[in-house]
């Protein structure tokens, strides 16, 4: 027999049908995003300016997961050098934005999870959808 507090824990990891059907709805629209990343060259072009603009007026510290990279790498990223994707995070497995640096560089970019988030709500919002997060 399980202890009260194991019953728990157990209890909230089971979701709710509203809970899947509001999840379901979410990855459909994330995978909207991605294709429409993956196939407008205008919705890219658009994002990848908003994301330069961002990245001169706040920084790269505050708007990547880490600004450990190469120098080649950040210098990329600084000149708008760079395409945007979205991928799963391994630790977290919610969709994230990545920065693809252009050039013979290796090196992906992730967005923090919040600053990925605002702009995905953003598209979603223009799709006519609800909130990621």
């Amino acid at each position: 027999m399980r202890s009260p507090e194991e019953y728990e824990r157990l209890r909230e990891r089971v979701k709710g049908p509203e809970d899947l059907e509001k999840e379901m709805a979410q990855n459909e629209l994330l995978a909207e995003l991605k294709f429409t990343l993956e196939t407008e060259p205008r919705v890219q072009e658009e994002l990848r300016k908003e994301l330069e603009k961002d990245l001169h007026e706040q920084g790269l510290e505050n708007i990547l997961e880490t600004a450990d990279m190469s120098p080649d790498a950040k210098s990329a990223l600084e000149q708008g050098n760079f395409s945007v994707s979205l991928e799963t995070n391994a630790q977290t497995g919610h969709e994230q934005m990545v920065l693809q640096p252009e050039g013979n560089i290796s090196e992906k970019a992730v967005l923090r999870q919040s600053v990925s988030d605002t702009y995905t709500d953003g598209f979603i919002s223009a799709m006519g959808g609800g909130s990621v997060a």
